[in-house]
């Protein structure tokens, strides 16, 4: 570019548009510097809170009565957040599916545009033979003029990846329904677990009470009969330290018993604080009709519904898509253009026209890289399988060692159920001396701390029987059969899952 050249480049623009230039300069400066950190205010806090609160109580139905173990499962899978989060984030997963499918399309572009130059658009012309420029100067485009078009490209690449994409976003969405069966099964379980939990809480909140108040008075009272000097010290400090011991005990109890109905409150989603009456009923035991099933059956149905393994062949079958796509990608590439066009200039003598094109192209790198990425396709295939043969033997291992917990829990149980009901009757007797003058405070507390302490064993090995039930159903891939949880009412959702629970059965058939 010469020196005139120079100049008439930097001076040729008109004052207007110098102004304009600098102008948009120094907005897009300041608009940079503008942004600045923004903490959460109070006043949009308080408002972002207390609408969370209005929508995690939305549609709700009260507790109106005792609640049953049915109701609070049923209650935890209609309105526990946890599990509404799993349930969107498969519904999000099946809309991305739909959206990849539209990858395949064709694409149909849509374009319109201005152009302004401050001068024209002025070209010379050199003579072939001698070298010598035209005198003449052609100006050959207006200075402004508009330009708009309609582009149809099909692509065989795009088409290729397209519909392999939309196979793997297919096999995540089942993935996600898979993830979701888990959050299913493990909401369950701790329903299940806490429900007992706090049973044990509400039967035996009263007797702890009770008996700390009953340990308290004869507290008192040794140290009462240790001042007057009634009894010898040794034995009046043994009297008082077994008595401390007991109270420690019950003291312990009832810390472990506080937190389950906070607890059953969140799975539920129940308003906290609210006290909720359990219903007193019976344990079901279908320990037995689990039990009783052949092992080759047990096998069978965790092969085919368990939802860790059914989620690694989904992952398999993603990575083997991989490869196909990775196949694609060093292949040929095959498009298709047609368009429509215009452009207002007035020099053209078409002003509108049509254009199509067939190209084929092929990126010679990929002789060199495809070896490369192949390896890597296939190594990722490789890992799928193993993880997948890694968890069909877990999955029967899983299978088995929940059964093996199953049977020790519900053997736990009944020693702890049996050792409880001797522990009720010697309490019961010792009361009863105690009220005839022929025992000692000391005796009924500790007998009646021993009972407590027995019939809180048998709760917790109540709930870890529940647990196991359901770690053993959950390992064999069967679940409740009920509709959109979201649709039924608790009532009906209720009855499904006892008539279920009921015929357990039928999942062997």
């Amino acid at each position: 570019m010469t020196k005139l050249e120079k100049t008439t480049f930097t001076t040729g623009l008109s004052p207007r548009w110098r102004l304009t230039i600098a102008a948009t300069a120094v907005a897009a400066l300041s608009a940079c510097s503008t942004v600045q950190v923004q903490p959460l205010e109070p006043k949009g806090l308080a408002e972002a809170t207390k609408s969370d609160a209005a929508a995690i109580r939305k549609d709700v139905e009260p507790i109106t009565g005792p609640l049953t173990l049915e109701e609070a499962m049923a209650r935890a899978l209609k309105y526990n957040l946890d599990r509404r989060a799993k349930m969107m984030e498969e519904a999000l997963a099946l809309r991305q599916f739909d959206v990849s499918k539209y990858d395949m399309l064709p694409k149909l572009v849509s374009s319109a545009g201005y152009t302004s130059r401050n001068n024209d658009k002025i070209s010379l012309s050199r003579n072939s033979e001698d070298g010598t420029l035209s005198p003449s100067r052609f100006v050959s485009s207006d200075r402004n003029h508009s330009l708009g078009g309609l582009d149809f490209t099909w692509s065989l690449l795009d088409l290729s990846l397209g519909a392999s994409s939309a196979r793997q976003q297919g096999d995540r969405a089942l993935v996600a329904a898979e993830k979701r069966r888990k959050a299913m099964h493990q909401l369950l379980l701790d329903t299940r677990t806490v429900y007992w939990r706090a049973m044990a809480a509400q039967n035996l909140q009263a007797v702890v009470k009770r008996t700390i108040s009953v340990a308290e008075d004869a507290l008192k009272d040794a140290r009462s009969a240790e001042g007057q000097r009634l009894r010898s010290p040794i034995d009046s400090m043994r009297y008082q330290r077994q008595l401390l011991e007991n109270m420690r005990l019950l003291e312990a109890i009832e810390a472990e018993l506080a937190s389950a109905q906070l607890e059953l409150t969140q799975l539920i989603n129940a308003p906290i604080g609210q006290r909720i009456t359990l219903a007193n009923q019976t344990e079901r035991d279908v320990s037995a009709v689990l039990l009783a099933q052949p092992i080759e059956k047990m096998e069978t149905l965790t092969l085919a519904n368990n939802a860790d393994l059914r989620e690694a062949h989904y992952n398999a079958r993603i990575a083997r898509e991989e490869v196909r796509r990775t196949m694609a990608k060093l292949l040929p590439n095959v498009s298709l253009n047609w368009g429509v066009k215009y452009d207002s200039d007035s020099y053209l003598v078409n002003r509108d026209w049509q254009e199509a094109g067939l190209q084929v192209s092929f990126n010679l790198l990929n002789l060199i890289t495809g070896p490369t990425q192949l390896k890597a396709a296939e190594g990722g295939v490789a890992l799928a399988d193993q993880r997948r043969m890694a968890m069909h033997m877990a999955a029967l291992t899983q299978m088995h060692l929940a059964r093996l917990s199953l049977s020790n829990a519900r053997q736990q149980f009944d020693r702890a159920d049996s050792i409880w009901a001797v522990d009720v009757k010697i309490a019961e007797i010792v009361q009863n001396q105690q009220s005839a003058q022929s025992q000692s405070k000391l005796e009924v507390v500790s007998n009646a701390t021993t009972a407590t302490l027995s019939q809180l064993r048998r709760f917790q090995a109540l709930a870890q029987v529940q647990a196991a039930e359901n770690r053993f159903i959950a390992s064999l891939g069967i679940e409740p059969r009920i509709g959109n949880v979201q649709e039924l009412s608790i009532k009906q959702i209720v009855e499904q899952l006892g008539n279920q629970f009921t015929n357990l059965g039928q999942f062997f058939r």
